[in-house]
């Protein structure tokens, strides 16, 4: 391409290309005057074989241009830094498979761009552009990092990712502060070496996911404080060794499953001070060192099946932390009960502790036969599945007070008047009522019509304490 060939305009970007120069074309005009003008395929031909000049470092450095046609890239090997700041494409760039030294189209505004496979060795700035169309950086490979922020991208077609992330790898932060997007974001499969921050993002997709990020792998945290999305949050088998960070965050998929955190492995969860989530929340099968979960976020329908936690806060009572086992689709879930236990252990707490193990005996009851819950019934009300000993003696107290008044009124006669003892109304009733001891009363005596009728009343709820408190004892030992 010949420079007389160029509009004034092209010759100002050509000239200062190969000093790295910037051509600011903003203060020229309107818009689409011809003073801003520059053709994509004069950017191309720069780009490709431009001039250049010893001991400098030549660069597409341009602000304010309107690009006309199509920047074609595709698997061009681009070593200067490309910097189109402030301009307005006409068409996609076009970039697949391409090799770039830099990548800045900062406060741009674009129908899409199309940068699949590409591989950049610096970072990539898409700060505060608005596209209309997808963003194809599927299986880029990105040595900086990549910049988002504020960025508005629209969904053109609504069965294609507006934002596609999968299998790219990101060797710095995914920085997109900010965001607003309509339609899906996919991150399948993506590797971001750093932080993945999505603070203050407005993410909508009501029809379908907002977040696809199956296998997501993070070197740092996701940060996604006040996060605002409306569409299913998809990140299965996610590995974050920092946090996942969701404080004030505004989840909502009514009718659905607002967010599904699956078979992660992460290090900390932060969900709390935010609206109720919308929607069911999915964590089964995920192993969190610490999850720090506030009862109030909590939405009516959780999943919670085989999830693994060392740390949960922040303390509150048992009875706001129950419910959540009580959600998942009506299952028994003894392993989630254990869970919690063992949480309020570590902090001290036995008595919730025991709270949680009660409950989770109650709840298991609901699983059994009539014959088996009718013995749960007699275990929680006589000694609370032995995790309330106390209440058995007070049943002790109480029958031996009526056993004993009942037979000091009425003593029952002698089996053998010259070999029985003096007759002891409250030894007696102990005998009764203790299967294991005896104070030789018992066997002494005979009782007749009601007194026989109260002592063979005694002899049955004696066995059915002794076998209760038996029972809770043994509980309570295997646990420890």
């Amino acid at each position: 391409m010949e420079i007389n060939d160029l509009t004034p305009a092209e010759q100002r970007v050509w000239r200062a290309f190969a000093t790295g120069t910037t051509v600011d074309l903003r203060p020229e005009g309107e818009e689409d005057a011809p003073e801003r003008t520059v053709r994509a395929a004069v950017l191309r031909a720069l780009l490709l074989n431009g001039p250049r000049e010893p001991g400098e470092v030549a660069a597409l450095k341009v602000l304010g241009a309107r690009i006309t046609g199509e920047l074609d890239l595709r698997y061009a090997t681009v070593d200067s830094v490309v910097r189109l700041g402030y301009c307005r494409f006409d068409a996609a760039p076009r970039l697949a498979g391409a090799q770039l030294n830099y990548l800045s189209l900062r406060d741009s505004v674009l129908p899409g761009l199309a940068a699949a496979r590409s591989r950049v060795d610096g970072s990539v700035r898409l700060t505060r552009c608005r596209i209309g169309g997808p963003v194809r950086l599927g299986g880029a490979q990105i040595s900086g990092a990549l910049f988002l922020d504020e960025a508005e991208i629209t969904a053109t077609d609504a069965a294609e990712p507006v934002l596609q992330l999968n299998q790219v790898t990101i060797d710095d932060d995914l920085c997109a502060r900010h965001l607003r997007v309509q339609g899906r974001i996919r991150l399948d499969g993506a590797t971001v070496a750093g932080s993945l921050d999505l603070e203050d993002a407005e993410l909508s997709n009501p029809d379908g996911n907002v977040i696809d990020a199956d296998a997501l792998e993070v070197g740092a945290n996701v940060l996604w404080r006040r996060l605002r999305a409306r569409g299913r949050i998809d990140m299965r088998g996610a590995r974050i060794p920092g946090r996942l960070d969701l404080l004030y965050s505004r989840l909502s998929n009514p009718g659905g499953t607002a967010m599904r955190a699956s078979s992660c492995v992460i290090g900390e969860v932060w969900l709390r001070r935010g609206p109720r989530i919308e929607g069911m929340l999915n964590l089964r099968s995920s192993q969190i060192e610490h999850l720090n979960l506030d009862p109030e976020m909590l939405p009516d329908q959780v999943r919670l099946l085989d999830l693994t936690y060392t740390s949960l806060t922040p303390h509150v009572p048992p009875e706001l932390r129950l419910p959540m086992l009580e959600r998942d689709e009506d299952t028994f879930d003894p392993h989630g009960y254990e869970q919690l236990t063992a949480a309020y252990r570590r902090t001290g707490d036995d008595h919730a502790a025991r709270l949680v193990q009660l409950a989770k005996q109650r709840r298991h009851r609901t699983t059994l036969p009539w014959y088996g819950r009718l013995w749960g019934h007699v275990q929680d009300a006589t000694v609370g599945y032995g995790f309330r000993p106390m209440r058995a003696l007070g049943w002790l107290l109480s029958l031996l007070a009526v056993g004993s008044v009942a037979f000091a009124l009425d003593a029952p006669p002698p089996l053998k008047a010259d070999e029985a003892p003096q007759f002891n109304p409250v030894f007696y009733t102990l005998d009764l009522l203790l299967p294991v001891i005896s104070f030789g009363q018992e066997p002494a005596f005979a009782p007749e019509g009601g007194q026989q009728a109260l002592a063979y009343a005694l002899v049955l709820i004696g066995w059915i304490l002794a076998t209760t408190v038996v029972a809770g004892v043994t509980r309570t030992v295997s646990r420890q």
